[in-house]
């Protein structure tokens, strides 16, 4: 299965699942996630995952990235993942992952952006 498919998927999760569009009810804004220079934004609109872009783009704005390897998605996607793929800041603190961009705008809306990024987890039900 390819990534777009993967992230195109996330937006009828997001729209049934109540909790997460509270916690994302103000976040606004395109992300940029790379997986080995594969470019995918993902614009939000009040929580809701409205458009998926496949990449690259120059003329995107985005306003912070997540950069990572696909094996290292993929363990992060397991059900259990070992320790160092169990989060975004893991993957990042053992090289397998970098954020770039406004960290403000991630971390305001953190907890938002790690539930959306783990909704493939493995026997995560939606």
């Amino acid at each position: 299965m390819s990534m777009i498919t993967v992230f195109e998927g996330l937006a009828q999760t997001i729209a049934a699942r109540p909790d997460l569009l509270r916690l994302g009810q103000l976040f606004c804004e395109t992300v940029l996630i790379e997986i080995d220079g594969e470019e995918i934004y993902l614009t939000f609109r009040d929580g809701q995952l409205v458009k998926v872009v496949p990449g690259p783009s120059r003329k995107t704005p985005w306003r912070f990235a997540f950069r990572t390897d696909r094996e290292a998605l993929n363990e992060f996607w397991q059900a259990h993942p070992k320790p160092g793929f169990h989060d975004i800041f893991a993957l990042v603190k053992t090289g397998r992952g970098r954020i770039d961009g406004d960290m403000l705008s991630l971390v305001k809306n953190l907890r938002f952006i790690k539930e959306v990024l783990a909704l493939p987890r493995k026997g995560i039900a939606a």
